[in-house]
């Protein structure tokens, strides 16, 4: 029998990314993401019931420039996971598998998931600003 060296079904080597591609492996990191983030809350969680000392230290690395950076990976995270969780909702009720439909879509999703991120820190910063 003769051997070749053509992989034994389609994958990525073969494919042109489409925006489908992005979102699908995106929606994965995204998940990942959001586990990371919720081991964070966890810290800061037990930071605030170990004492006045544990949860400082906590809040200052949070505020910090990479802890806030982890925090708008986090919530973007958990707003794009959400509006495309939303849209695989509708694929499994057999809707929007339409090519421009899922391509519509897909742009919805990244675009809205921004503005609901740039909304939530905008939120709190006015809500901190008040205080």
């Amino acid at each position: 029998m003769a051997s070749n060296n053509r992989p034994l079904s389609p994958h990525i080597q073969i494919y042109k990314p489409q925006l489908t591609t992005f979102m699908s492996i995106t929606h994965r990191a995204t998940g990942i993401v959001l586990a990371v983030g919720t081991v964070m809350l966890v810290c800061w969680l037990i930071a605030a019931a170990t004492g006045e000392n544990a949860f400082n230290n906590v809040q200052t690395f949070l505020g910090s420039i990479i802890g806030k950076l982890l925090l708008l990976g986090w919530s973007y995270a958990l707003f794009y996971h959400m509006c495309n969780g939303l849209r695989h909702l509708f694929w499994d009720a057999g809707r929007g598998f339409e090519i421009e439909t899922a391509y519509t879509t897909g742009r919805l999703v990244i675009g809205v998931s921004i503005l609901l991120t740039i909304g939530a820190w905008l939120w709190g910063y006015n809500a901190m600003a008040a205080i």
